[in-house]
């Protein structure tokens, strides 16, 4: 059910992050990252939140969920693999590549059309082959690509315009913007420009968080519903192999999640339980360990989520040290001093 009277804007102020993290080696606090969290329990009530859940924040690449149920609702024709892949940030590797192709021949549009950004691919193990090979960077390469090429057969579909898709003021853009609205439960608070060239619009770190459960909850058959299912069938199309997006999809069952740019991420349960993380330095390496604390704090059994608990520090290729979520994120978490 659409919202019909979103609540007024978040506010565009400096977010009053507080600790989520500290980098611990050899035993002393050696860096300590800062930022937002927000556990959403399946009635929508805040259950946990740290730092500042009510800003206005972009969301980046973690809004590609809401973007996708925006295009299906305006006709969209994709299911399986082809939708996951319009919510991605791909990884670059083959498949995805030939994704791009066959959601633009569907559309019977190329390569051409596409106003993505130009790249190479974003997984840094795939990127350093087409170094090697000495292949160019091309917008299919570039993680956005699959949206881009989704956003295209939109407006196929519906007769738009195709040169100025990325337009703000675009029919597409305008349909998305209400879908934000609508499954945020908030007025978008700014729209700029995203790094691949399309609107990114401020939301907050709670309306994120609220419009995830309610994609992971919505009743078969529903756009919503359909990109939930592809999400979750098809996790390495939304990100790639290896990575930590498709991981926590296939541990956890039932998991809907997506990452963005400038560590933010959003997961949702099936019952509605979510959580929201922004960590204000943007560090992935931060990113992953607090989203699967905040998902533990949620209900998730810890035990599935023990692999994305970090990364350990190395001092001359050995572990000295780890990242460790704040008490409020994980009560069994040691306080400092940590020797």
């Amino acid at each position: 059910m659409r919202s019909t009277s979103p609540a007024d804007a978040p506010l565009i102020r400096d977010p009053l992050h507080a600790p989520v993290a500290h980098l611990i080696r050899g035993g002393v606090v050696e860096g300590v990252h800062f930022g937002s969290v927000v556990v959403l329990d399946a009635g929508g009530q805040v259950r946990l939140h740290i730092g500042d859940i009510e800003a206005a924040c972009y969301p980046r690449s973690a809004l590609k969920p809401v973007q996708a149920v925006a295009m299906v609702r305006a006709g969209l024709p994709l299911d399986g693999e082809l939708l996951a892949f319009a919510a991605a940030s791909h990884s670059g590797e083959e498949r995805h590549l030939a994704g791009v192709r066959r959601i633009l021949e569907a559309a019977g549009l190329g390569e051409q059309h596409l106003r993505n950004v130009v790249d190479l691919p974003l997984d840094p193990a795939v990127r350093d082959v087409w170094v090697r090979e000495g292949r160019e960077p091309s917008r299919p390469a570039q993680n956005c690509s699959g949206k881009h090429a989704a956003m295209l057969h939109t407006c196929e579909v519906n007769g738009w315009s195709l040169d100025d898709y990325l337009d703000p003021r675009h029919p597409l853009q305008r349909a998305v913007a209400e879908c934000v609205e609508d499954l945020t439960g908030q007025r978008v608070a700014q729209t700029t420009v995203d790094g691949c060239g399309a609107p990114l619009f401020a939301i907050s770190l709670q309306g994120l968080a609220r419009a995830a459960a309610r994609i992971a909850t919505a009743p078969p058959g529903t756009p919503e519903a359909r990109v939930a299912d592809a999400m979750r069938a098809h996790p390495e199309m939304v990100s790639g192999t290896g990575r930590d997006v498709a991981a926590l999809m296939r541990s956890v069952p039932g998991l809907l999640t997506k990452d963005g740019h400038e560590g933010v991420q959003v997961a949702a349960l099936p019952d509605g339980r979510a959580v929201a993380v922004k960590i204000a330095d943007g560090a992935s390496r931060a990113r992953v360990p607090v989203t699967a604390a905040a998902l533990a704090r949620a209900g998730v059994d810890p035990a599935l989520l023990a692999e994305f608990a970090g990364a350990p520090l190395l001092g001359g290729g050995l572990p000295v040290g780890e990242i460790l979520p704040v008490r409020a994120l994980d009560p069994a978490a040691p306080q400092p001093p940590y020797v």
